[in-house]
């Protein structure tokens, strides 16, 4: 009930109607919840977090963890509005060094759904135990001893309707939920995190050691070692992470992980300071891909700026910047030097000079000897042999095939098409009718794969082939649940994905034609595709972006030596589909000069 002012215009919001508008700013969506919860563990002091989950979390959502526990006095007390162990003071806000410290997320949860607490302190002879509703404690009871706290939320939103309405799917609430246990657990190696969906393990990360081992355990160890170590340090600030090498550069955007004193955050200031790093050996469509822990005094950084706590402020911004910036762009030197051939960079520029306080070297125990080019193909010295030049790359990762698809296009006469040559094992020369060509063999490919692939999907009949041995891949919580949900649209395009425990998956088969694949990049541009089914206004807009990295995937390489007949073929092919001028994903695929072209610049003309 609302109590007037004095004149009557003005009301005194009662606590419950307060405790629902904080509850909207906190508690946005399960994820939410979750997030609050672990993040409450780990002030705790927990080496070990479990989240258990029905129905991507509406239905239940139940985390436990070994933390140091509550006493019976203070378990109640953390329902209170703005009742937190981690404040004492205002001046206390300009020097966070925990996870949470408002006192809202507890109490704004109570005030959305059913929440039952059980909690023990260390060496404790009987623990606590009650039961939350509308924002009033029961009673409390004894419980078994334990120690730590394990907190059930249950029917979140189930006085408020119209906020459950506006949930997604439970898929796509499981996502969320998967992410943010993999945050904590990115930013938390030494901690063990389990996920629990509907009484399936999808998440086991045990505790190890360093930062690099968990990203391994994440992301495997395949990105890893396609990776460059960032590190630098200034006295109010230090960097240290992983970022992809840009010869392997891809068009997914995860991973984009950054951690500010291991609380993950979002900032616009770092994320240009990267994009800055890597400058122009970012190809053009590509993202940067990166797993970074920014370590600040904090003392310099605002965290307090949103209810969330997902962004933050820092007081020395531009300092900040140019760390971020020269870490990177320090980092992307070593890598280009790793790729040097007789003392020139793939840039044809002479290698950038170190600076003894920024540091940088190759991820993993052993870098590759070759680079790689921006669509993840070899770029093989020229002074190895022709059959060595042509060994893909990768060859002992990649996937092996049953046999290779021999579907034939309906070749132009062979006599328009004449192939004389190849620049850097990228760009083919050839002459069509009149014309003086440039073509790029990947692009001009990728576009003859997609044409195909796309025909054979519009008439309903995309072909398998299988692996001779099916590839194991370890993926996110969030990427696992994406195969399950669509895992029968997949194998409609071709693609045979079975679970294989956890978050693993089976890749049994793919789209005919396509060649060798290296695996696990193939399968995350798949699986950022996906992504954004949800939000497709039609089955093509779903179905285009799967084709267009299907196709880019199986296309030949820049670094690939073909023999002239391989061109001719390869153009004839492009020419009957078209002669698109641009691959699925926009990037050009050639460069035309016609005879009158040709004879203005030789100055012929008028002769």
């Amino acid at each position: 009930m609302l109590t007037p002012g004095g004149s009557g215009k003005i009301y005194v919001l009662p606590g419950d109607v307060v405790s629902r508008i904080a509850a909207g700013e906190v508690v946005e969506r399960p994820a939410a919840v979750v997030k609050e919860l672990v993040e409450n563990s780990l002030d705790a002091g927990s080496r070990s977090v479990t989240v258990e989950i029905k129905d991507g979390g509406v239905t239940l959502i139940r985390v436990t963890d070994d933390g140091e526990g509550m006493s019976r006095d203070d378990a109640p007390r953390a329902f209170e509005r703005h009742a937190t162990s981690k404040l004492r003071s205002d001046s206390d806000l300009w020097s966070i060094r925990t996870m949470g410290f408002r006192g809202e997320a507890l109490p704004s949860i109570a005030s959305v759904a059913r929440v039952r607490v059980t909690t023990g302190m260390r060496f404790a002879d009987v623990g606590t135990e009650f039961r939350v509703q509308e924002g009033r404690v029961g009673r409390l009871v004894d419980a078994p001893p334990l120690a730590g706290t394990c907190i059930e939320v249950a029917e979140l939103f189930y006085n408020q309707p119209a906020r459950r309405k506006f949930l997604k799917s439970v898929p796509t609430e499981f996502s969320h939920i998967s992410r943010v246990v993999q945050q904590a657990a990115l930013a938390w190696p030494s901690v063990h995190f389990r996920l629990i969906h509907n009484g399936t393990e999808v998440v086991n990360r045990p505790a190890v050691s360093s930062d690099q081992d968990r990203v391994s355990q994440v992301y495997g160890a395949s990105f890893l070692g396609r990776c460059c170590r960032v590190e630098a340090h200034l006295p109010i600030a230090r960097i240290e992470g992983y970022a992809l090498d840009p010869v392997h550069a891809r068009s997914s955007r995860t991973p984009q992980e950054l951690f500010l004193n291991r609380r993950p955050v979002r900032n616009a200031a770092v994320l240009h300071a990267v994009a800055e790093g890597y400058g122009a050996s970012l190809p053009k469509g590509s993202h940067p891909l990166f797993v970074l822990f920014l370590d600040v005094d904090p003392d310099r950084v605002d965290v307090n700026i949103h209810p969330a706590k997902r962004d933050i402020r820092f007081a020395d911004q531009e300092l900040i910047h140019q760390l971020v910036r020269r870490a990177i762009r320090q980092a992307m030197g070593a890598a280009e030097r790793s790729s040097t051939v007789s003392g020139l960079s793939l840039h044809g520029e002479a290698s950038p000079g170190t600076t003894p306080s920024w540091t940088s070297s190759p991820a993993g125990t052993q870098r590759q000897a070759e680079a790689h080019d921006a669509d993840g193909g070899e770029v093989p010295s020229p002074v190895r042999a022709t059959a060595e030049s042509e060994r893909p790359s990768g060859a002992g990762t990649q996937l092996e095939f049953v046999s290779e698809a021999a579907e034939s296009y309906v070749h132009v006469p062979s006599k328009d098409v004449v192939a004389l040559g190849q620049i850097n094992r990228t760009f083919l020369i050839v002459q069509i009718g009149g014309d003086l060509a440039v073509v790029d063999q990947h692009t001009a490919h990728e576009r003859v794969l997609f044409e195909r692939l796309y025909r054979a999907w519009i008439a309903r009949g995309i072909q398998s082939q299988p692996l001779l041995l099916p590839h194991s891949i370890e993926l996110s919580g969030a990427h696992a649940a994406l195969v399950r949900r669509y895992q029968d649209e997949l194998e409609k395009l071709g693609l045979e994905l079975e679970p294989f425990g956890g978050a693993a998956v089976l890749i049994r088969a793919v789209p005919t034609g396509l060649g060798k694949i290296d695996p696990e990049p193939f399968l995350q541009d798949v699986l950022e595709d996906l992504s954004r089914w949800e939000y497709a206004a039609t089955v093509e807009t779903k179905v285009r972006p799967v084709l267009a990295s299907l196709a880019c995937h199986g296309a030949v390489r820049s670094g690939r030596s073909l023999e002239l007949p391989e061109i001719k073929t390869l153009i004839e092919e492009w020419r009957a589909e078209g002669e698109m001028t641009t691959c699925p994903h926009g990037r050009r695929t050639i460069f035309r000069l016609g005879t009158d072209d040709l004879e203005k610049m030789f100055g012929r003309v008028g002769w």
